[in-house]
């Protein structure tokens, strides 16, 4: 059977993708009101070396979306402390553990860890094994194509396989590309003919049409998405109904429900400001979601209410009046 099993209708595996900034728990608690997923992943757990991993892992809750699982996404670079990190996350309940070789930002890789990992397939290697070393759950890796260019891609691949992951998710973009340049597909294509491992494909997964191109054009063996169930948070529901043969259409009230949970998470320390501005993030990316909305996205983020439940109440009408047309 397929580490990585597919519907009763030959839906492949669907995972939520770990996002910093925008994918917090917020959000995560939001997309499970919605559903649609098999798998989330929390944002990255920084593990620096001078961690108290004891305390540190307390910002992990196995059950926070429960009964869908969610993952643990750790980065860093001190093998010890990232092997000791993972048998406190597994004793907390985690069902995976995953290596974060992709984060691009340069605060992170200057210190060794994330897409710097892929400077040297062999310290990967070193890291990845010690987490497996650790622990009986799964672990995998979440990694780019390379650090400055793909000269490595092939050599980080199987340095990453050999150490016993379970499989591999590729964001086929280098640490230099960011997130501007369109994500290299044939780069999972290539991946998926390399490795005996199931390969999980993410990047530029904005449709039902690109979630089957993606399919088709790598045979990759699940579809992990980030920014496009952030515009769209029915995208996972709508690529299951296209593999039953049915139509989904997106129900208002999922929505009303989707945001309302998304206002309630928003922790009530942030001052009222940062709320707003939160608020905004999210809707920044939901007008992105039609051309009505779009034409209507800047007039959303630049308007002024002093608290997020105006500022609701000014969006809301507008919002229905978009995604009803």
């Amino acid at each position: 059977m397929s580490m990585l099993p597919k519907d009763p209708n030959g839906c492949p595996y669907l995972f939520l993708a770990p996002m910093e900034g925008v994918g917090d728990r917020c959000f995560r608690k939001a997309m499970a009101s919605v559903g649609g997923f098999d798998e989330a992943v929390r944002d990255f757990l920084r593990v620096p070396r001078n961690a108290h991993v004891k305390s540190l892992a307390l910002e992990y809750e196995a059950d926070e979306l429960a009964p869908i699982p969610l993952a643990a996404q750790l980065m860093g670079s001190d093998i010890e402390l990232m092997a000791d990190m993972a048998r406190e996350i597994e004793q907390r309940g985690a069902p995976r553990i995953d290596l974060n070789c992709g984060c691009p930002s340069n605060t992170v890789t200057g210190k060794g860890a994330g897409s710097s990992l892929l400077k040297d397939p062999n310290f990967l290697h070193q890291v990845a094994k010690a987490l497996v070393q650790a622990v009986s759950i799964p672990v995998t890796v979440k990694m780019r194509s390379g650090y400055e260019d793909t000269s490595l891609f092939k050599e980080n691949l199987l340095a990453a396989q050999e150490t016993g992951i379970h499989y591999i998710t590729l964001h086929p973009r280098t640490k230099v590309d960011g997130y501007g340049p369109p994500a290299r597909w044939d780069l999972i294509a290539e991946a998926k003919s390399l490795l005996k491992i199931p390969v999980v494909g993410n990047g530029d997964i904005l449709t039902v049409e690109h979630a089957l191109e993606m399919l088709k054009t790598t045979r990759c063996d699940a579809l992990m998405i980030g920014r496009g169930s952030v515009i769209n948070p029915f995208i996972f529901h709508e690529i299951r109904a296209h593999f039953a043969g049915k139509l989904f259409k997106p129900d208002w009230q999922g929505l009303v429900k989707y945001l309302n949970v998304y206002l309630t998470e928003i922790p009530e320390a942030m001052v009222i400001k940062g709320r707003v501005n939160k608020l905004k993030q999210l809707l920044g990316f939901l007008f992105k979601g039609n051309a009505e909305l779009l034409q209507k996205r800047n007039q959303m983020l630049t308007c002024t209410y002093p608290d997020p439940e105006c500022f609701m109440d000014y969006v809301m009408p507008m919002l229905k009046e978009g995604w009803e047309s």
